[in-house]
């Protein structure tokens, strides 16, 4: 029997703190720009304000991209742009600095941490930093069968949980949270559907790489056939990651809630990380308060997923790629908006008005005329 109960996250949870919030409405009601006038960075300033528990809020000095990786066996089954099994080529482009992540990442002064997970190929042919946390060798194909035994569904999210303590004790301030798989995406849309109650097709996209109709549809059917096994489980988290998620899922999903248990901000990236934190959400319903959407994909099922929690993505650029390339975009915008915050002076107080006594004149002294006497 599991020795990992996730209930006791809805305990360990607590909403960012909304007496510091108030404090930054206050503050941001006294700055000389008017409030409202620069949108939706008010509302960041004090969201993060209220992660921190600080007024003025923090500048973003340790922001960190968190990738997990991992194969999913449902590849195999041709719902995939990129061949099964071949997420080590993506991960090995994100350690050489030849993905689009990487890139941004450079430029932006972010450093980048891959996970391994379930990477299909030996463990040796990557750093062993990366592949420290590996649970198997590539997940299941959920279609036919569950992508993880309940003992490795636990030793991914454990380590999940572990990646997001490593990365609060070291002083990371901020977390861009992305995946790098083949197949996670119908595996993602999966979870969002039996969670959402909805069909296949709602929640069916294209993926990083677009897939043409044809692939599409077999999606469509792979993501049915995984429905059928989810259904049965849905009432136990951990038991739904074990049988449609896959190790990087459940690994994501750990950390989301552990991060949001050590009060660690999250820009979550496209689909595979939305369905992570409806997973979370499901166990613990404070947890998206810590998280916020980078960017709208384009991938409905991370749309459906992101209107269950009711979050609003920051960009709408159309970044498919994943990596967590589209929630790096919104990074500048949450640091920006830090900075408006902490750094734009205050109106000088208004003079009081004088006193109304102050205004008058003071009376005149009783003229001594007045006794009778004659000069």
């Amino acid at each position: 029997m599991s020795s990992l109960n996730l209930d006791d996250f809805t305990d360990l949870i607590e909403r960012p703190d909304g007496g510091v919030r108030r404090d930054a409405e206050v503050r941001r009601e006294r700055q000389i720009v008017p409030p409202g006038s620069l949108g939706r960075l008010d509302d960041l300033g004090e969201w993060l304000a209220a992660a921190q528990g600080a007024v003025p809020v923090r500048p973003v000095e340790r922001p960190r991209v968190v990738l997990f990786a991992g194969d999913h066996g449902i590849a195999e089954r041709g719902v995939s742009a990129r061949p099964a099994g071949t997420a080590d080529q993506l991960v090995r482009a994100v350690l050489e600095g030849a993905s689009p992540a990487s890139v941004l990442a450079r430029r932006l002064g972010v450093p980048v941490r891959v996970v391994d997970m379930a990477l299909d190929c030996a463990p040796e042919s990557l750093p062993a930093e990366v592949v420290r946390h590996r649970v198997r060798r590539g997940s299941g194909r959920i279609d036919v069968e569950d992508a993880l035994t309940q003992e490795e569904a636990e030793a991914a999210f454990r380590a999940g949980v572990a990646v997001a303590d490593e990365e609060a004790d070291s002083g990371t301030d901020l977390v861009v949270l992305g995946d790098v798989s083949v197949g996670g995406t119908t595996a993602a849309c999966v979870l969002v559907a039996a969670l959402c109650g909805t069909d296949a097709s709602v929640v069916t996209g294209r993926g990083g790489l677009a897939i043409d109709d044809l692939a599409w549809m077999r999606k469509c059917a792979a993501i049915r056939d995984a429905l059928r096994r989810a259904r049965p489980v849905l009432g136990d988290q951990l038991q739904l990651l074990a049988t449609v998620g896959g190790a990087d899922l459940a690994a994501m999903t750990g950390f989301l809630l552990q991060a949001a248990v050590r009060k660690l901000p999250v820009i979550l990236d496209g689909v595979v990380a939305a369905a992570c934190a409806l997973v979370g959400q499901r166990v613990a319903f404070r947890a998206p308060d810590w998280w916020l959407a980078g960017h709208d994909s384009g991938e409905p099922g991370q749309a459906k997923a992101l209107d269950r929690m009711a979050l609003e993505p920051l960009l709408n650029q159309g970044v498919t790629v994943g990596e967590g390339a589209g929630a790096l975009l919104a990074l500048p915008l949450v640091q920006a908006a830090a900075a408006l915050a902490a750094e734009l002076p205050e109106r000088e107080p208004a003079e009081k008005e004088p006193e109304e006594q102050d205004l008058k004149e003071p009376e005149s002294e009783p003229s001594e005329s007045g006794s009778g006497e004659t000069g």
